[in-house]
């Protein structure tokens, strides 16, 4: 009887564990320090099989930053998803924040660790990584506009996210989710004063 190991993959199945494989070890070391043999090793894909799926290291960091996107995603949607008003729909970002901080083996935001190592010698990394932060910022506009407070709320609360996510990833801790959130109540409620009192 043949061991699993033995049993041929299937090309799909051969990319998905490339792709895993590379997450794992350029979100753990550093996409620079991850090369192709490193790829091979921890994916069990052969060399001349990973060069046929993918034709380029540049092709695998794209497509791991693409899944991440959408694993992104979907734990937004899920935090916004079990507020119960437009106030904590806002504030479930800063909670989603704090889960992922508190995590093992968190290092930080795999787009911005990827636009920091290539951003100037690949393009199609740093137009992914742009994509996937405009989307985040328009998803926070959508959410400020659904509360009822002015549209400039929404690049402040963008922004108190992304230097969480770097604080944090620098100092080890899930505090700076929560100081994010405490800073995120004051200007949303500061806003939303602001707008029943124009009203």
């Amino acid at each position: 009887m043949r061991s699993l190991t033995s049993i041929p993959l299937d090309d799909e199945t051969a990319r998905t564990r490339v792709l895993e494989a590379a997450d794992r070890l350029y979100y753990r070391r550093g996409i620079q320090a991850v090369g192709m043999d490193a790829l091979r090793a921890e994916s069990g894909v052969s060399l001349k099989r990973l060069y046929r799926l993918f034709p380029s290291k540049d092709a695998v960091v794209e497509q791991v930053l693409r899944r991440r996107h959408e694993v992104w995603n979907r734990w937004l949607a899920a935090a916004i998803t079990r507020a119960d008003n437009p106030r904590d729909r806002l504030l479930a970002v800063y909670d989603m924040l704090d889960r992922w901080f508190a995590a093992d083996g968190f290092r930080g935001c795999i787009f911005i660790n990827s636009f920091g190592e290539l951003g100037e010698v690949a393009p199609g990394v740093a137009e992914i990584v742009r994509t996937h932060k405009a989307g985040f910022q328009a998803r926070v506009a959508e959410l400020v506009a659904g509360a009822g407070a002015p549209a400039s709320l929404a690049p402040q609360l963008a922004i108190l996210a992304e230097g969480a996510q770097t604080t944090a990833a620098i100092a080890g801790t899930a505090e700076a989710a929560r100081d994010a959130r405490a800073a995120a109540e004051v200007l949303i409620d500061n806003a939303l004063g602001h707008t029943e009192t124009a009203r």
